[in-house]
């Protein structure tokens, strides 16, 4: 019977996310504290698709639901901010795909039968998921009866809930795409391919030109050389003001008030780890002290004197330190270290070995696994084939079939357990160890130059601000957005004070703000703010602190959804009339050159350039060498005749004139073939727009930046 384990590492189809209980308890809680107001729909509204209103509450337990089955997916316990916006806006799309997409099935009678959904399952015909769990590990063969039973026991209830809800969700993923496959086959169907078609796009296809080239970048031309006013700038804006359209976005100045160690931190710190040096020479139990006192854990690493830091290296092997005796404490950056000669031995830069690898995915496994691997090192002991044994045994097949043969290698290029083994076995010695990888025979067939090598312990003290340090720069930070509650005040402020004000331009879902930690506080506030408000947090405090900063922030600017106004996108507007102006000069100085020169060569000279050449260039290009992306040149080229020499092509980069050398029209054109490529290209783009499509044809709008 598959167990939850296996599902877990098997279904890696399933990508779902995850919010904690804890911030859905936050969330309430801050909407509970509004009073009974709280409690309209409106005010719980994540969001309105197509017309329909998602709560909160319902909304939320879909992400939680989801979140518990990432966290089994993946066998975490906790998961990062990142990884629950990621759980949200899984949730979400879902979310609209059910709204959305559902009525559409249901006006189409689409659905998914129950004889169906046994097919898929325990069928003739199961699923790929479902085969993927159900496979044997040795075998790789799909296992019904393993279905049969796992079923079996979820009717009876001797499955875990846990495991219950998951396979739930797999059935509901199941039955979604095949839903969604019905669809987009119907839709495909109706995506005819003719012949001439199929005709047209093989000859365009197979038809290749070589050219001949002038090219005029704009970048030849001086910001100088062209004038261009307002007027021409509010012109394009006018003229070309779907290419403004823009979300909603707040523009941000804020100050920071960074939380750093102080001098007496430092000093203090450093009394710390003196006072400890004698503790840590005389202690006899090193690792267990590193790892209770030092905030960085112990490292069972060998080096040799390059490895170490150049002092250690040099009290080490220069000045001849003894095992037991302690260097320091050095400073390093933000923290005090000492250092313990823990070990010195004759140890080989690098070993030659090989390995039995026994896999194991279950505690039964890794019993009977065990039993094997005893069983195999006393063969070896006893004279067996080690490379007999690797050819016949081993997971690692890459190995295995050199009869385990590993190669020379070094530290660093094995996981932890098994480098310590190879190097710590005398040569031919066979050792057991376990890794992330299963359980492996080890055996040691040859042993690198003996070189010093050493371990050392290091415990270290990093220096933190302390809490007088924290309430000595959060008391800055209090006078300063004491005396400053306006706009006008704070940038005065900011000016006479000599402060560094920061600028950020942030979207409603935006998560990040460069230099912050978790800026979400912030920028919710903002979009909750009006022009020239300073920002508040949710415990109506004007300073926010986010990581180890306190930030006071005003909001400087507001830009709805639409198109954006003139003066936010001025300096995109004036780079687009730039180019453009410069375009028109290079086209009238490449038309004066060809009128008076028969040739290309001839207007190359003229334009001091140079021509240039491009070969087997056709339709299906999405690019010149030399050139880049330059669509206008390849259908301008592909209309020529030979020697036919073109008018100035306004491109991407620049200003281009070409002459066809060579026309390859292609033989054998395959129609047939053609027609089936642009088939399988319409059913490709079917599967990947047609959501595209209807969720454009409905209103969306989505609140949920207030509760996240």
């Amino acid at each position: 019977m598959a167990t939850l384990q296996t599902i877990r590492t098997k279904a890696g189809l399933l990508v779902a996310i995850v919010i904690g209980l804890s911030l859905a308890a936050f969330i309430l809680g801050d909407l509970l504290q509004g009073g009974s107001s709280m409690f309209q729909r409106n005010r719980l509204e994540v969001g309105v698709i197509d017309g329909e209103s998602i709560q909160y509450p319902e909304f939320q337990q879909e992400v939680e639901e989801l979140g518990e089955i990432f966290k089994q997916n993946y066998g975490q316990n906790q998961l990062d901010d990142n990884t629950w916006a990621q759980v949200r806006e899984q949730a979400w799309q879902r979310k609209i795909a059910e709204i959305v997409m559902g009525e559409t099935y249901e006006d189409l009678g689409i659905e998914v039968s129950s004889e169906e959904l046994f097919d898929m399952l325990q069928g003739s015909n199961p699923h790929q998921i479902v085969r993927q769990i159900f496979s044997n590990p040795e075998t790789g063969q799909f296992d019904r009866n393993a279905v049969v039973r796992f079923l079996k026991n979820l009717e009876t209830g001797a499955v875990a809930a846990d495991q219950r809800a998951y396979w739930l969700n797999i059935e509901q993923q199941i039955v979604e795409e095949r839903t969604q496959g019905k669809y987009t086959n119907m839709v495909a169907k109706g995506m005819y391919i003719t012949n001439e078609q199929a005709q047209a796009s093989a000859t365009a296809g197979s038809k290749s030109v070589n050219f001949d080239y002038i090219a005029l970048p704009h970048n030849t031309v001086a910001d100088e050389d062209v004038t261009v006013t307002d007027k021409d700038l509010r012109d394009y804006y006018n003229a070309h003001q779907e290419q403004y359209d823009s979300e909603a976005s707040r523009r941000i100045e804020y100050i920071t008030y960074p939380v750093e160690p102080s001098d007496k931190d430092f000093a203090d710190a450093e009394e710390w780890i003196t006072d400890i040096k004698a503790d840590f020479q005389e202690t006899d139990n090193t690792i267990q002290f590193v790892d209770t006192n030092s905030d960085v854990a112990f490292t069972d690493e060998w080096d040799k004197k390059d490895d170490l830091p150049e002092a250690v290296g040099a009290w080490i092997f220069d000045e001849g330190a003894e095992v037991g005796e302690v260097y320091g404490p050095y400073k390093e950056g933000e923290s005090f270290t000492l250092a313990k000669l823990y070990k010195s031995e004759m140890m080989p830069d690098s070993v030659e070995a090989r390995h039995i690898l026994l896999q194991v995915t279950t505690q039964a496994e890794v019993i009977a696994a065990q039993q094997l691997a005893d069983s195999l090192k006393t063969m070896i002991e006893n004279g067996a084939d080690f490379a007999e044994l690797a050819r016949t045994n081993s997971a690692d097949q890459g190995s295995a079939i050199n009869g385990g043969d590993l190669g020379w290698f070094q530290r660093g290029q094995m996981v932890k357990p098994f480098e310590n083994a190879a190097f710590n076995n005398t040569t031919d010695s066979v050792t057991i160890v376990a890794s992330q990888f299963g359980i492996h025979l080890i055996q040691t067939t040859k042993r690198g130059k003996l070189t010093p090598q050493v371990q050392v312990a290091y415990l270290t003290r990093n220096v933190e601000p302390s809490t007088r340090t924290y309430q000595n720069v959060y008391a800055q930070a209090s006078q300063f957005v004491g005396e400053n509650e306006t706009s006008e005040a704070f940038n005065t402020a900011i000016s006479e004070q000599g402060l560094t004000k920061r600028v950020a331009n942030v979207s409603e879902n935006q998560r990040t703000i460069v230099g912050l930690e978790n800026p979400r506080p912030l920028i919710r506030a903002a979009f909750e703010a009006d022009v020239n408000d300073i920002l508040t947090n949710n415990q109506d405090s004007r300073i926010f602190e986010l990581g180890d900063n306190f930030v006071i922030a005003v909001l400087a600017g507001i830009t709805e959804k639409g198109i954006a106004p003139f003066e936010n996108v001025k300096a995109r507007v004036e780079l687009a009339v730039t180019k453009e102006k410069k375009a028109a000069l290079l086209v009238e100085k490449a038309k004066a050159a060809l009128s008076d020169n028969a040739d290309l060569a001839g207007a190359a000279a003229a334009l001091d350039t140079e021509v240039q050449t491009a070969n087997a260039v056709n339709f299906n290009s999405f690019s010149i060498p030399g050139m880049g992306l330059e669509p206008a040149v390849i259908g301008t080229v592909g209309a020529l005749d030979v020697d036919e020499v073109s008018a100035p092509i306004e491109g991407n980069n620049g200003v281009y004139v070409v002459m066809p050398t060579a026309v390859n029209e292609g033989v054998g054109v395959d129609v047939a073939a053609e027609k089936r490529r642009l088939a399988q290209t319409n059913n490709y783009r079917v599967g990947s727009e047609v959501f595209t499509v209807h969720r454009n044809s409905v209103e969306i709008e989505d609140k949920r930046a207030k509760f996240y």
